[in-house]
């Protein structure tokens, strides 16, 4: 027997389903909109996967935790996800695809900790695995005691990259061009709440080349079919309006839609390690956060701007670690780190996904995501989620700050862990000091209006630095664009310092 941890576990309130689209490998954000999801205590009684989603339902129902699931898709090769076909085969002028599937069946879905017995052994709910069947040109919605590894494998098999999958007479790829997910499933069997993670793109911008042409197809096709999709449900809810519920609903079907604001990079730029997939994560947390914040207990209007998103722009990414003495008991940060009961080390990824607006942006806000070393916690503590600030104002007159602040976990308590670091005009060029110094309090909560429990000084040493450097990468841009976006990132950091000590220089 199997258990998953989204399950509901009673049937008061309303029948909830929790439906995972497509997305390629980008599906790790939805991730991270598990994690918000969890903690805000959402329950579900039937999980829907479709293309990518899949393998998010898989990890599911093999008993994975959403925190489990993330650590899972922050550690994976990407490289599993590319398997080549034996070399003849590319001779022949006929290829089934531009790969095989044996990396995603010996790589990937192990390394995610997909359990197909697992699966299939889950009890207390109904989940369904989308396929398409491509000889009858149907939808096959699979329940997940049914499902094997030649169906899931199906299921992700994108024609062109991946091969079709030939059983009993049938062949089966991904439902991608039907549908990116099933709502209707969901309703049919009782749904009165749906809550979709949307990673797919609804951009305005037509682009020129062939592969963002093929993504365009897929966008097209998934929100066209979602959209159809809402029309039925709204046929649906003037019938139960009117006392006639064909499935059993007490009351009008709600959406809830957990989607970037921004289109996400595209699988090359994830794969290329342009963006990592803890910068995914963290998206797709502050997107279900942000979501659950402003919802609307009567959930979304039944139109196609639910989906709609703003055009994917250059951005930038680095990782930084900073490393220091810290007391546990100590709120003031210098006397944490005179004391220096043991070292704390902040491993994290900066993430940028849009330069331009993080520049005209008065907070230069970015997000934060990486790990903690801290011996009386332990080492690799992951921390999905985080906010990064640069240069934003300070109190005092003349000082600017550089804030990291990362959220995690320990022993099952939310714990979050606030730095500084302090730009200020003061006599003396320390310049380097200022830059490189995180004065740093951990809080025990979520956020830090919590109580201090320690404090300590991190810093940036000058290998770090160079290591720093090396980890700068930029998404959503051609090479010419990539080499601007680092100029223009340079020029803001470097004319910032200016501006803040210049006066003091003359």
């Amino acid at each position: 027997m199997s258990t998953c941890v989204l399950a509901a576990s009673q049937d008061g309130g309303p029948r909830r389903a929790l439906l995972l689209a497509g997305g390629g490998m980008r599906v790790a954000w939805q991730a991270g909109a598990l994690l918000a999801l969890e903690a805000a205590g959402l329950r579900f009684h039937h999980f829907d996967g479709a293309s990518g989603g899949t393998m998010n339902l898989a990890m599911l129902l093999s008993g994975l935790s959403p925190g489990a699931m993330a650590a899972r898709w922050r550690d994976l090769d990407l490289r599993a996800f590319i398997s080549l076909l034996p070399l003849a085969d590319y001779f022949k002028g006929d290829w089934p695809a531009l790969g095989d599937a044996d990396g995603v069946r010996g790589g990937v879905f192990p390394a995610l900790g997909i359990d197909l017995d697992r699966v299939r052994a889950c009890e207390g709910l109904s989940a369904t695995f989308n396929v398409c069947n491509f000889t009858r040109k149907t939808l096959e919605a699979v329940p997940h005691t049914d499902l094997d590894e030649d169906l899931l494998v199906a299921a992700v098999s994108l024609p062109a990259f991946m091969p079709a999958v030939r059983r009993g007479g049938m062949t089966y790829t991904d439902a991608v061009w039907i549908k990116d997910t099933n709502l209707w499933e969901a309703v049919t069997r009782g749904a009165e709440e749906l809550w979709l993670l949307w990673c797919i793109g609804n951009t305005p911008t037509y682009r020129d080349g062939a592969f963002p042409q093929y993504v365009h197809m897929i966008d097209m096709s998934a929100n066209g079919a979602l959209f159809l999709e809402l029309d039925r449900i709204r046929e649906l809810n003037g019938r139960i309006a009117r006392g006639d519920s064909p499935y059993g609903q007490r009351q009008p079907v709600r959406l809830h839609v957990v989607r970037p604001e921004q289109a996400l990079p595209l699988d090359p730029d994830f794969y290329l390690g342009r963006v990592r997939a803890e910068s995914l994560i963290a998206l797709g947390h502050q997107a279900a956060e942000y979501y659950l914040q402003h919802l609307l207990p009567e959930g979304l209007p039944l139109t196609p701007e639910i989906t709609a998103m703003t055009d994917a722009a250059p951005g930038l990414s680095f990782r930084e670690t900073m490393s220091g003495p810290f007391t546990l008991g100590a709120a003031d940060p210098e006397r944490g780190a005179a004391s220096g009961e043991a070292e704390l080390a902040m491993h994290a990824t900066v993430f940028i996904q849009d330069l331009d607006r993080f520049l005209t942006d008065p907070g230069h806000l970015g997000s934060l995501s990486g790990t903690v070393d801290f011996p009386p916690f332990g080492t690799g503590i992951p921390a999905h989620s985080g906010v990064f600030r640069l240069f934003s104002p300070a109190d005092a007159p003349g000082t600017k700050h550089m804030v990291y602040e990362l959220a995690f976990e320990h022993e099952g308590q939310p714990h979050y862990l606030a730095g500084h670091k302090v730009v200020r005009q003061d006599a003396g060029f320390d310049l380097w000091k200022d830059t490189t110094t995180l004065y740093t309090r951990l809080h025990r909560g979520r956020d830090a209006s919590g109580e201090v429990i320690g404090a300590g000084v991190l810093s940036l040493g000058a290998t770090d630095l160079i290591r720093l450097l090396g980890t700068v990468e930029v998404p959503n841009a051609e090479l010419a664009q990539r080499v601007e976006t680092m100029a223009k990132f340079g020029r803001f950091f470097l004319g910032e310092l200016w501006d803040t000590y210049a006066k003091h220089v003359r």
